[in-house]
């Protein structure tokens, strides 16, 4: 009776499941079958002999672990400094006019600088051995803290030790998976790791071009409309440098803030090279165009230009900081910034407040060069000429990049033999986002004089002539 019953059961089973259920379920029950058959058949295959294993092992010729390197790669053959860092500096024992440091305000040789630094170095010693949360917190960090949030008028900032990693960390430190950020295609190479790190959607917009970035925007709004849900949960972010390292140019940051409040994005700048340069008070992009910083959610920047130290810093409210305390790999796995080197940052600090006058100097030492550099006959200028960076491309273009890159090198070493100190712009070109041409980087110093300027442009002239 029970055997009937259970007959019965299966099937009433069979007589309502649909067709199509039952097709599959038998496909499946095949394929099982077939996978176990399969599987038992593959371990029946003819065992090596231990001659042949020993032959196969002989043969076995692994891939090396790294390509063959160029050995003429420019990397390899890099110029020596032998002397301290300043205006002038001594390269592979030619006495140069320097042009290629980022000494903006020429604090490498300022000698109070150097003695308030010498001071903590014997009050503190070299380092700290520790990152910041495991004894490597010292009082000139919380100060150096406090003074950065007084100076940019905000809640709080949080200093890293390393200016690569300040960026590079922020990034991934609020926008993750699922996240949208709209980048410029121009952001440098911290930037493009911290992008990387995050592993959110990136969305390129062509470089300082405001109409490409809302067309960028509007299309997601569209997308976003047949996903309401899915879009409710999507953060978007917008990342920028104030001047951007790979071509000397000004973000339009007003145009930035006016999408910002359109389409509601959260606003990333990386002052790195404006922060101390533009401004009447060396206090950025945002005094450069008049704006409330409050409107920029994050505002990063490397303290090794204006500053002549190492590290980093990001300002924001008291959110922004405290959030990459516990966040920010960079700041949570690094040994904490060198006291001496802090003390060096509080003392650059000192010099904003006490001499703002430094910051039109440097703007108006940037002008000039500009203007004079515009005149170069094989070569042409890039950069806003406020930017104490600008960037000198071959007029005519080489057939490929190898090339170009070859006669920039040639120039610049023809150049330090001459007494002009100058480099070709240093680029992973198979890690870069975006295809970097070529270039000659000129970093513009306060302490120059009319007489240098003119001068350095005689001998890029002369050298560029015979080159190119």
């Amino acid at each position: 009776m029970v055997a009937i019953q259970l007959f019965n059961e299966i099937g009433s089973i069979f007589r309502n499941t649909p067709t199509f259920a039952l097709v599959l379920e038998t496909l499946l029950v095949i394929t099982v079958i077939w996978l176990l058959l399969h599987r038992r058949g593959g371990g029946r295959r003819r065992q090596l002999t231990k001659e042949e294993e020993d032959r196969i092992i002989a043969d076995y010729e692994p891939e090396p672990l790294v390509a063959d390197t160029d050995p003429n790669h420019p990397l390899l053959h890099t110029r020596v400094v032998q002397s301290k860092v300043g205006k002038r500096i001594k390269v592979d024992g030619h006495d140069c006019l320097n042009l290629g440091s980022h000494n903006y305000l020429g604090f490498l040789e300022d000698q109070e600088i150097l003695e308030k630094a010498c001071k903590s170095l014997r009050k503190y010693g070299v380092g700290s051995c520790g990152p910041r949360g495991f004894y490597g917190t010292m009082d000139v960090h919380l100060d150096l803290e406090d003074r950065i949030a007084k100076f940019m008028g905000l809640e709080e900032a949080i200093v890293y030790s390393y200016g690569f990693s300040t960026v590079a960390s922020a990034i991934p430190a609020y926008a993750k998976r699922g996240d949208l950020i709209f980048v410029d295609e121009a952001v440098n190479f911290a930037i493009q790791k911290g992008l990387d790190a995050s592993r959110s959607s990136i969305v390129f917009f062509k470089h300082n071009d405001v109409e490409d970035l809302e067309r960028l925007l509007i299309e997601q709004e569209k997308r976003d409309q047949k996903n309401p849900k899915k879009a409710a949960k999507t953060r978007r972010f917008l990342v920028a440098e104030g001047i951007y390292m790979n071509t000397g140019e000004i973000c339009p940051l007003p145009e930035l803030l006016a999408l910002r409040q359109k389409y509601k994005l959260r606003l990333f700048i990386d002052e790195s090279i404006s922060f101390g340069t533009l401004g009447q008070g060396g206090h950025g992009v945002t005094e450069h165009f008049n704006v409330d910083r409050d409107e920029v959610d994050l505002i990063s920047a490397g303290m090794e230009g204006s500053m002549a130290t190492v590290g980093g810093f990001c300002v924001g409210s008291h959110f922004i900081a405290e959030h990459q305390r516990l966040s920010g790999l960079g700041y949570i796995f690094s040994a904490s910034l060198p006291p001496m080197l802090t003390q060096a940052a509080i003392s650059a600090l000192d010099r904003f407040e006490r001499e703002p006058q430094i910051f039109e100097q440097l703007q108006a030492k940037s002008k000039t060069l500009h203007q004079k550099f515009l005149r170069f006959s094989k070569l042409t200028l890039r950069g806003d000429e406020l930017s104490p960076v600008k960037h000198l491309y071959l007029a005519q273009p080489a057939e490929n990049f190898d090339k170009e890159l070859k006669l920039l090198t040639e120039l610049a070493d023809k150049c330090i033999a001459r007494g002009v100190a100058v480099v070709q712009a240093a680029y992973l070109q198979n890690r870069e986002r975006q295809p970097v041409r070529p270039s000659i980087r000129i970093a513009v110093n306060r302490l120059l004089e009319s007489a240098d300027i003119d001068n350095a442009f005689e001998v890029i002239e002369s050298v560029s002539s015979s080159v190119l």
